[in-house]
């Protein structure tokens, strides 16, 4: 994807994050136009030192795909200030407070959230996160002194800093440190390109894996863990949910996979590649599983050429 189409795509994502009054100072910000973007790229990683910690200030918005400590300083009244934190798929997150002077009375909040929230849209949505949504919100504001101490750990490889506060000079200093996942589940890729394989064993949950470009996506194994039923499809745009355990391949604009378009099911385990080319903003695979079997996903997924993305006009296809 050109950078140009990029930074419109995740300006557009970050913009409706946020009240819309703050959406001119987001696009003024600097980190829209130099940082922003550039966090998601792995050769990032590979300048820093592995001795010794990351540290950087955090922007009143911001993305951050690295662990370390972060401090946030206001040099003015702040409002509507949101951090998207990133990992790489197979990672979660944990976060500690170092050291924070905000005034809990006064109005200022600082609260974590498990997942992404864009638009009042969440991910992963309400049907495939293991906890209820009053549990994915932690204040700190509200959190005890030991609760604040042992700090928050994240569900999946991205959650959510919100942060308001009312005077300058006030802010906080938090530490992020990257974890090691056995099994990701509800992913969202770093990257528009990769290769990965899903899997579920014999838990009843749902995993979504999420590629907010535009790609060319090929399945190369599904597995059930059962027999493949010759009397189920392969493929089909309906259907599957009676079978217990099936893939949804789901596109959109948003984040809430319950809200975005079905563009087909697989139902029967097969070998063998199944290409298609999706132009949506967000391409999802979920990967809904009973728990009676181990369910396995394999597929790779690549960015749309700017023939192809000419060609979507706007809307999201397959062929």
């Amino acid at each position: 994807m050109e950078r140009a189409f990029r930074e419109r795509l995740f300006f557009a994502l970050l913009c409706l994050s946020v009240p819309r009054r703050d959406c001119r100072y987001i696009e003024d910000n600097e980190v829209i136009q130099e940082e922003l973007f550039s966090v998601l790229n792995s050769d990032l990683k590979r300048e820093l030192p592995d001795a010794s910690m990351y540290r950087r200030p955090l922007r009143c918005l911001d993305m951050v795909a690295l662990e370390g400590q972060f401090t946030f300083t206001a040099a003015r009244p702040q409002r509507g200030c949101a951090s998207f934190f990133i990992a790489e798929p197979n990672k979660v997150f944990s976060l500690f407070y170092d050291h924070v002077n905000i005034n809990c009375r006064g109005g200022d909040f600082i609260k974590v959230f498990d997942g992404w929230v864009m638009k009042g849209q969440r991910f992963p949505s309400l049907q495939d996160h293991p906890l209820p949504l009053h549990q994915r919100y932690v204040d700190y504001c509200k959190s005890d002194e030991l609760s604040r101490r042992t700090g928050v750990r994240s569900s999946q490889n991205v959650f959510m800093l919100f942060f308001h506060i009312r005077h300058a000079g006030d802010g906080f200093t938090i530490t992020v440190r990257q974890h090691l996942n056995p099994f990701p589940c509800n992913i969202i890729s770093q990257t528009p390109e990769g290769r990965f394989t899903m899997v579920v064993p014999q838990q009843h949950r749902n995993c979504s894996f999420s590629i907010i470009y535009p790609v060319q996506l090929q399945i190369s194994a599904f597995s059930l863990g059962r027999r493949s039923d010759p009397a189920l499809p392969k493929m089909s745009v309906t259907g599957c949910s009676e079978a217990g355990d099936f893939v949804e391949l789901l596109g959109g604009s948003g984040l809430d996979t319950s809200q975005m378009s079905p563009i087909a099911e697989l139902c029967s385990s097969f070998n063998g590649p199944t290409q298609m080319k999706i132009g949506c903003d967000n391409t999802v695979l979920r990967l809904v599983s009973s728990g009676r079997f181990v369910n396995t996903l394999t597929f790779s997924y690549n960015l749309l050429d700017q023939h192809d993305l000419n060609s979507v006009d706007g809307f999201c296809f397959t062929e």
